[in-house]
């Protein structure tokens, strides 16, 4: 009696082991879509072996992680901690990329953009039948917008040229107002810069650079009430207000030929620049309306030139 008892106790102790690290065991036969699996169960009670068979692509195999590394359960197999199988749904890719299950009820046609230029009214053939003298690049560029900058490269020069000339009459020893001088001369390459910035934009666009005759300035700027300081100021300011209304005129030009290249041009780089430039002078003029003729204008002119 008493043997049978310990057998029992060992028995069970034994089982209650193997619940806990019991690992899977999977015999595979020569049919590969035939498995067979064992498992033990709760508490030591052990189900019979099932067959099933099964259609997979690949065998998915369990990954288990010793529970004791050094001991091992019965059968002197490794004992290991059983865990669920995990296997992923993959959707097929011609599934996910279907048109019609992202896009309802619209065409997608695709742009034959070669047998579009190669008609004989089409951008190739224009290229080809192109004289050499005559623009590859021209494209939508009206004859009105290429006059009109050209217009207003002859206008920027013109009035580059008269502050030109108010910088050579300050900078006399007569004068002697070196703040007046360096202030219209840096006015002067400013216009400039601004005719050679409409140059290069009509040479982008495929026009021609025509320059017309420059009308010779004045080169007297004295005025007996307002003082050579105040009349070449107005004059200037006069200029700048004059110069933004022609820049407006070409913008006005662009806007009816349906030119959007040349209004963003003249847009961004003239016409809020142009702005500026009234604002200033306007704040200058006012400031020697204040101070007259007299002793200030020299203190005006240190300021100009600091």
């Amino acid at each position: 009696t008493t043997t049978t008892t310990t057998t029992t106790t060992t028995t069970r102790s034994e089982n209650r082991f193997s619940l806990l690290v019991h690992p899977i065991t999977s015999h595979h036969t020569k049919n590969p879509t035939t498995r067979t699996t064992r498992r033990k169960m709760l508490f030591g009670a052990a189900r019979l072996s099932s067959t099933r068979a099964t259609r997979t692509s690949s065998v998915v195999q369990c990954k288990a992680t010793s529970n004791n590394k050094g001991g091992a359960g019965a059968g002197g197999r490794k004992q290991q901690l059983w865990s669920p199988r995990q296997e992923k749904v993959l959707v097929s890719p011609l599934d996910a990329l279907n048109k019609s299950d992202a896009i309802t009820g619209l065409t997608l046609e695709s742009f034959d953009g070669v047998s579009e230029v190669t008609t004989k009214q089409g951008e190739l053939h224009q290229i080809e039948q192109a004289k050499p003298s005559e623009s590859f690049a021209r494209k939508m560029y009206a004859e009105d917008c290429e006059a009109a900058v050209n217009r207003q490269i002859n206008i920027e020069y013109s009035i580059s040229y008269l502050y030109h000339s108010m910088y050579a009459f300050f900078d006399r020893d007569n004068v002697g107002l070196p703040g007046f001088a360096e202030y219209f001369k840096k006015e002067a390459e400013e216009e400039r810069a601004h005719a050679e910035g409409l140059i290069e934009y009509q040479n982008k666009r495929g026009g021609k650079v025509c320059l017309g005759a420059l009308m010779s300035p004045i080169t007297e700027f004295d005025h007996e009430e307002k003082g050579e300081a105040l009349y070449a100021m107005e004059l200037a300011l006069s200029l700048e207000k004059l110069n933004y209304e022609k820049l407006v005129g070409v913008h006005r030009v662009a806007d009816e030929a349906g030119d959007p290249s040349l209004t963003d041009f003249i847009e961004g780089e003239y016409l809020e620049e142009q702005v500026e430039a009234i604002k200033k002078v306007a704040t200058y003029v006012s400031q020697l309306r204040r101070i007259g003729k007299g002793h200030a204008v020299w203190d005006f002119d240190q300021s100009l030139a600091n």
